[in-house]
């Protein structure tokens, strides 16, 4: 063996490995005796001290006994099983995985993700406002001044910011809820994969919007429930279409009324009514995604389902890691109060509670009023950030992409020209280094007109306009369409 005097690994550490290797691999059998320390310092060009020391640990470890007066030996190992007659058609033991863990072979993650590319989904606008702010504010947790539980705390979450939480839902969303009915969770989608492991029981019918998000239905399918797609029509989930072929009734529906992902459009007030008293009726959990209500125009927004809701049958999602930035990883459940002690357990068993430090710096974020700036200036500039992407696109690829104007959110949808494939355009853009996602991949069994999900924030505008030049050539090279400014450019030349 030899010591790599380059490598960043310490000598004692190779040196150990090494000796482990050569035992586990029988290169070093049992009861063999290994040099002395002295000698192995003098070829290895090591100190006696740290030869000593990796003996004494793959000592500790079992590899080695020491004897006393001889030296260090190899430890007898266990034998080896007996190998069968026919090695070559002996049958290795089944490798058994639970019917769960089959259904997530199929939903494998996405691959690690490295710096957004344009119109990727589901990344927010950090301004230097927000960074001063969030900085200055993880600081002061950080200090000796600071309230930081530095224990174990309660599941459900930091007191503080559960009372922050349910304050800010009853002004912003005519929420009613008390603190202890919000359990804090690590984004919306572990809050739905809590709420379908205490409603849901295999077999059991949960309805999702037609197109959906997609993580949700991954979500409601891993916890083996029979999905049923409802279609939604300008008025959201169409509730009346459902219940005449959908029998019998679910035990759960999963809607996202604000703004449905990812048509967008708003379910509204008579709509949302006949829902929560439909549930009522018949005994329907709903789980409403209140998804990007933030960004909605003030004095338009309509109340969150949970607010209307009189018979404690919503269970309502939020987060604040499409609000602020993704790797917050922090969000919150409000339950019917017979709901929150059982839902805050199921919290605590899967990771026991969100991090501390977190908590602590959100809660001064909402208490002391930057949550609220911060959601003004966004609201603000994804307006703005929407109607210059509309404006950039209509003109540079009219005729092939049609982004029509819709409420203030972080995302559109462009229109392709009826019989293209949505998913084919999706993957000649990836190869532009342009990411969108196909409205089919999002639809269930309703079919659409072809579309791309284009996300406009997180996205520097000249980052988005390279993004659209390099959209522009991958049409033309893909079907030989040329875009509609092009024509023109080519037509005047012509004329000239």
């Amino acid at each position: 063996m030899s010591i790599d005097r380059a490598s960043p690994t310490p000598p004692s550490r190779q040196l150990a490995e090494a000796l482990r290797q050569s035992i586990s691999e029988g290169r070093l059998p049992s009861g063999v005796r290994l040099p002395s320390s002295r000698v192995l310092a003098a070829e290895l060009g090591l100190a006696r001290s740290t030869v000593v020391t990796v003996l004494e640990q793959l000592t500790t470890e079992g590899f080695i006994v020491p004897r006393r007066g001889s030296g260090y030996f190899v430890a007898p190992l266990p034998p080896a099983a007996p190998k069968p007659a026919n090695e070559a058609t002996a049958a290795a033991p089944p490798r058994l995985l639970s019917r769960h863990a089959a259904l997530l072979r199929e939903l494998r993650p996405p691959p690690p993700r490295g710096s957004p590319r344009p119109f990727e989904l589901g990344y927010a606008e950090i301004d230097g406002r927000f960074m001063t702010s969030w900085k200055r504010l993880a600081s002061r947790a950080l200090s000796g001044r600071s309230r930081l539980p530095w224990f174990y705390g309660d599941a459900s979450g930091e007191p503080a910011l559960r009372r922050a939480v349910a304050d800010y839902l009853a002004a912003a969303r005519g929420a009613r809820c008390r603190p202890e009915q919000v359990v804090l969770t690590n984004g919306t989608q572990q809050g739905l994969s809590l709420a379908a492991r205490l409603l849901l029981d295999p077999g059991d019918a949960a309805w999702v919007e037609d197109p959906c998000y997609r993580s949700a239905y991954d979500i409601l399918r891993a916890a083996e429930a029979r999905l049923m797609p409802v279609p939604v029509d300008e008025h959201g989930l169409d509730l009346a279409s459902a219940q005449a072929v959908r029998n019998p009734a679910p035990r759960l529906v999963y809607t996202t009324p604000s703004r449905q992902y990812p048509l967008g459009m708003t379910m509204p007030l008579p709509r949302r009514i006949a829902l929560l008293e439909w549930a009522a009726r018949v005994g329907v959990w709903i789980v409403e995604d209140d998804y990007e209500s933030e960004f909605q125009p003030q004095g338009r927004t309509l109340p969150a389902l949970q607010g209307l809701d009189r018979a404690g049958r919503v269970i309502y999602l939020g987060t604040f890691s499409k609000l602020l930035f993704p790797s917050l990883r922090l969000g919150y459940a409000v339950l019917p109060e017979d709901l929150a002690e059982p839902f805050a357990a199921a919290r605590h068993l899967v990771d026991r509670q969100s991090s501390a430090l977190l908590q602590t710096i959100m809660t001064d974020f909402i208490v002391e009023g930057h949550f609220a700036r911060h959601l003004k200036r966004m609201r603000a500039l994804y307006a703005e950030r929407q109607g210059w992407l509309i404006d950039l696109l209509s003109r540079r690829l009219k005729g092939v992409l049609e982004v029509r104007p819709t409420e203030r959110g972080m995302y559109a949808i462009g229109w392709l020209p009826r019989g293209w494939s949505d998913v084919a355009a999706a993957r000649a853009l990836a190869a532009a280094d342009v990411a969108t996602v196909p409205l089919s991949s999002l639809t269930l069994a309703t079919p659409r007109p072809p579309g791309l999900v284009l996300g406009y924030t997180g996205h520097s505008p000249a980052a988005m306009a390279r993004a659209v030049e390099r959209m522009a050539a991958a049409f033309e090279r893909e079907t030989g369409l040329a875009t509609r400014q092009e024509l023109e450019l080519r037509q005047d030349h012509l004329s000239a």
